[in-house]
């Protein structure tokens, strides 16, 4: 045998065991991944509601270093679920604090564990503190769904009632030498009101009043039924509050001072002693997906400020983006797929680009003409374009706390020249044409280009309000009452015929099995569009190595330092204005 022949034949061998070990390596790893331990015969769940969740994690390397941990909204929810019908599942304890939770996400995991309770399972929450020092009426709201609410005998009850404050920058602009030349389709859209005013008008004053006077009132009625007192009654106690842990106690506002130790040993003389602890996050893990066998529905998720272009994330300000060409596409992905008998599209958006929304709204169109009805499922906020999205759907699902409405525009640009004046910097600038300087904010707007612009703002609020009319199958005059620019809560919304039920998924994921025509019991398998890749193939195509993990941290850290900074220049308005029209007024409202 010649020796080239030799060295080929070796060469040869090496590549086959090559191979083989390769393919014992991805056998390996995928076996790994996708085995599963298992759920203890007898198990207390255990979850922590003093940390922070997202509605949704993109596939983004930099989002998955920042947010990749976080639970979602949809996790907690169904393993909540899932563990409701669970026999292996004997109780919950919960750490409950503050984690800036907005008032519609504490209704929705509320609703879960209200439902987990009425099997008879015991669910106890304990907190360190709510509030400590500030205030504690949403951590507080969220432990009363729990039978048993234990406080550390050092802590306090941060129970004294909603305020909203609303920064007003109008004397920063001035003495910077910004002049904001702005307008809004109507009284009630808001959102300029920060530039252009020192306070609140009196439609901006009637809404934020309105606004919190609903979630006041909702909170109320929760603290009533599950700590059996009227209305009446706590509304008096909060009006004492806050409370020190013994003045709390003594209010029956809660069931015991304790540690946290205390609250383990008591649940686990209620579930028994011999059941085992489990994360919520690691039995929804183990115990697999409701949601991953039977009829295939998507799920598309409509989250962030609404934009043209791909979806994406914003590092500094751990925001997700609503891109109208990412959303779009997964609409007509979901509607080419014949496996895929319904759609159902979960919104958290405060709004953003009129076009990029009317661009997704033309896709729900689409959908339910091509037979695939479109069910909505509302978080936070659907306000302004987040609603321009949704109002077409088949049926739209909201919490009674969702931010919800916001139909109307506002619009316009920053003078900057007295600005630039007092830096010493000055300007000169040639064109084309009469209104070439429209855009610009070194000169102001020309009476003709001002009266173009008008005539701009009512063309998009009439499209806005003539689509909310015939997707809602309500006269155009109830909507331009209802409309203005005005932000509703999910509660008054539904009233209003904005909104067609209250809740959050399991109510939305039954009006999917009623859209479908399928059975109340019907196994169904939410596939999310776009497809996500499996571990297979992040494994096959490479994941970032040990190197570049340590980067995107870095990189993470760097930005959170930034954040700060950055939010004060979007605050000074010097972000791009121009696609923002059809976005929500911040009110202001935290529990």
């Amino acid at each position: 045998m010649k020796l080239q022949t030799l060295v080929k034949l070796s060469v040869g061998l090496l590549a086959v065991v090559g191979a083989l070990v390769l393919m014992v390596g991805v056998v390996a790893v995928v076996c790994a991944v996708g085995a599963k331990r298992p759920v203890p015969a007898k198990v207390i769940l255990e979850a922590n509601f003093e940390k922070g969740l997202v509605e949704y994690v993109p596939e983004d390397p930099v989002a998955k270093v920042v947010s990749g941990k976080a639970p979602t909204m949809l996790g907690v929810v169904e393993a909540l679920e899932r563990a409701t019908t669970d026999d292996r599942v004997v109780g919950l304890i919960a750490r409950v604090g503050e984690a800036g939770y907005s008032a519609a996400q504490l209704q929705e995991i509320r609703d879960a564990i209200i439902t987990f309770r009425a099997k008879g399972k015991p669910a106890i929450a304990y907190a360190e503190t709510f509030g400590d020092g500030g205030k504690g009426n949403g951590s507080y709201y969220l432990a009363t769904a729990f039978d048993e609410i234990c406080l550390q005998p050092s802590g306090e009850l941060g129970l004294a009632g909603l305020m909203a404050e609303t920064p007003f920058i109008r004397g920063t602009l001035d003495k910077l030498g910004f002049v904001p030349r702005m307008d809004h389709r109507s009284e009630y859209k808001n959102a300029m009101n920060e530039l252009t005013e020192t306070n609140y008008t009196a439609a901006h004053r009637e809404a934020t009043t309105k606004l919190m006077e609903s979630v006041f009132g909702q909170i109320v009625k929760g603290i009533a039924d599950r700590r059996k007192m009227s209305e009446a009654d706590v509304r008096a106690l909060i009006d004492r509050g806050p409370f020190l842990g013994e003045e709390a106690l003594q209010a029956k506002l809660v069931d015991k001072l304790a540690y946290r130790d205390d609250a383990y040993a008591e649940i686990k003389k209620k579930a028994g002693e011999d059941a085992k602890f489990l994360y919520l996050s690691k039995y929804g893990e183990r115990a697999g997906s409701l949601y991953d066998k039977g009829t295939t529905v998507a799920l598309i998720y409509g989250v962030g400020g609404v934009m043209r272009g791909k979806s994406g994330y914003d590092p500094v300000f751990r925001e997700v983006t609503m891109g109208a060409d990412t959303v779009a596409a997964a609409f007509r992905a979901a509607v080419d797929d014949k496996k895929v008998k319904a759609i159902l599209f979960r919104i958290d958006s405060p709004g953003g680009s009129y076009v990029a929304s009317d661009t997704i709204w033309r896709e729900t169109v689409r959908a339910k003409k091509a037979g695939k009805p479109v069910i909505v499922s509302m978080s936070s906020v659907a306000g302004s374009g987040g609603y321009f999205v949704a109002m077409s759907a088949d049926k739209i699902v909201a919490e009674p706390a969702t931010l919800t409405g916001s139909i109307g525009v506002f619009a316009g640009k920053m003078l900057s020249t007295n600005f630039w004046d007092k830096l010493g910097v000055s300007w000169d600038e040639v064109h084309t044409s009469s209104n070439a300087m429209v855009y610009t904010g070194l000169q102001d707007y020309t009476p003709e280009q001002w009266a173009r612009f008008e005539t701009w703002l009512d063309r998009v609020y009439d499209d806005f309000t003539t689509k909310v009319a015939e997707g809602r199958k309500l006269p155009k005059e109830k909507v331009l009452e209802i409309a203005k620019g005005r932000v509703w809560t999910g509660e008054d919304a539904k009233a209003l015929g904005l909104v067609d039920e209250l809740g959050g998924f399991p109510v939305a994921v039954r009006l999917v099995r009623e859209a479908a025509g399928l059975p109340v019991d019907a196994k169904i398998h939410l596939k999310e569009f776009p497809v996500k890749k499996s571990a297979l193939e992040e494994l096959i195509t490479g994941g970032p190595d040990s190197s570049q993990k340590a980067g995107e941290a870095t990189l993470a850290r760097a930005l959170e330092v930034m954040q700060p900074l950055a939010r004060v220049a979007r605050e000074l308005g010097l972000g791009a204005a121009d696609s923002d029209t059809l976005r929500m007024p911040e009110p202001g409202v935290e529990p």
